[in-house]
């Protein structure tokens, strides 16, 4: 399963799942150094950032960004 970190919310980091569902995963189950916008992968109950995703989509949102302040 792979997710998007949205937010983040007390002990949970709210992320958006493949199917558009907001799920809710403790904090302790992810890696130290995830942030908002990171993409994650869940191997087995193992989460891990899915670090090529993640920069595509910084990219991608650079890019928008860029367009819309020029």
């Amino acid at each position: 399963m792979k997710y998007i970190i949205d937010r983040f919310e007390g002990t949970y980091a709210v992320c958006e799942d493949e199917m558009k569902n907001m799920v809710n995963i403790p904090k302790y189950k992810l890696p130290m150094e995830v942030k908002e916008g990171d993409s994650l992968i869940d191997d087995d109950g193992i989460i891990r950032i899915n670090d090529k995703e993640a920069d595509e989509r910084r990219k991608k949102v650079n890019q928008m960004m860029s367009k819309l302040f020029k």
